[in-house]
């Protein structure tokens, strides 16, 4: 039987966590108060309302739903009705607003962000098709988000690059990526822009395209250097910019560790108790032709820009992480949990030996 202290004591914290503090409210730079209200987590409400821009991507789901973790309201544009579906249980009721748009479309992308205080520009293409090119997305998409968020008055803006974007690549889609932050900085000149390392995770193209595709990671003899990060360290820090009320500039975050292509093969080898392809190294002539010839089905393959990507190392720049309060995890920590489904049944719970890494 509970005493009358213990119950006093129990309704005491009860009306303390109902109650609003300073902490609670926060004012945006065009003076706009956010106030926040309830216990922490997916019930309470952040005062925020956010909109995802690539919100049904890799990194978009996660990102989504580490906000409806935080109470806030997310909108989601989306493309194909099939493709939202799974976002819809990231969040508390009426928390998650699907809204159908087009990048071409301004009137759209105008109606997606104008209850907004920010937002996230996730767009980007791995490859390019009859109907969007590099350009199209990673330049004229997101200077038109930029344009829109601007002209309505949204506070702040996070545009999402890549860690190696730069005019100079010989990458097209590195440049692209590079010359869609000077687009955007030119008409939202204090967004955030963000600069990931090539990111892993369940439904990932690395890992799982690795333990498919090996031969296609074997270019350059596995002598590419790479800082692969995890997508819920990325989806994490971007979240955590939610409560900043600016941070003008580029960060970048690459993951913990450098490492060969050839290390990573050996890593998913071990992992996933598949010996080592017997593949010979495709010259890069070689693997350029063949990528050109897999452009003509309609799904897609590998393009000969990934091929020019496969030859080039990531930058070496330090990471800006502790601007956004996050410790990147090493990538041996995680890979089993994505490659075990590749392992045969026999070898299913077999323990993980890691190999060695090479200087």
């Amino acid at each position: 039987m509970l005493s009358a202290s213990h119950v006093l004591r129990v309704q005491r914290v009860a009306v303390s966590r109902g109650k609003r503090a300073l902490h609670d409210l926060v004012t945006l730079p065009d003076r706009k108060p956010i106030i926040s209200h309830g216990t922490p987590g997916y019930s309470a409400v952040s005062g925020h309302v956010a909109t995802v821009f690539g919100c049904t991507g890799f990194l978009g789901r996660y990102l989504v739903s580490k906000l409806g973790r935080m109470g806030t309201q997310v909108i989601v544009p989306y493309r194909e009705e099939d493709e939202k579906r799974h976002l819809k249980p990231m969040g508390d009721l009426g928390q998650i607003v699907p809204m159908e748009w087009d990048i071409r479309n301004e009137d759209q992308i105008a109606e997606c962000l104008r209850h907004s205080d920010i937002v996230y520009n996730l767009v980007g293409r791995e490859y390019e098709t009859k109907n969007f090119k590099y350009s199209d997305v990673h330049v004229t998409g997101a200077e038109r988000i930029a344009k829109i968020a601007s002209q309505a008055g949204v506070s702040r803006l996070v545009h999402v690059s890549h860690l190696n974007a730069s005019t100079s690549s010989t990458s097209h889609f590195y440049r692209t990526k590079a010359e869609g932050e000077e687009r955007v900085r030119d008409v939202f000149p204090s967004a955030t822009i963000v600069r990931p390392g090539s990111m892993y995770g369940c439904e990932d193209k690395f890992l799982n395209n690795m333990a498919s595709w090996p031969i296609w990671w074997k270019l350059n003899h596995g002598e590419t250097k790479i800082r692969p990060v995890h997508v819920m360290d990325v989806a994490q820090a971007l979240a955590n910019l939610m409560p900043i009320p600016q941070i003008a500039g580029t960060l970048s975050l690459p993951g913990p560790s450098t490492l060969t292509m050839e290390y990573l093969l050996d890593l998913v080898s071990s992992v996933t108790y598949i010996p080592p392809s017997s593949a010979p190294v495709l010259p890069k002539s070689i693997a350029l032709a063949l990528a050109k010839v897999a452009q003509a089905p309609w799904w897609p393959l590998i393009s000969p820009d990934e091929v020019e990507r496969r030859y080039l190392d990531d930058v070496d720049v330090p990471g800006d992480w502790n601007a956004v309060g996050v410790v990147p995890d090493e990538i041996e920590n995680h890979a089993i949990t994505y490659l075990r489904r590749y392992r045969s049944a026999e070898n299913f719970v077999r323990p993980v030996v890691l190999p060695a890494r090479f200087s």
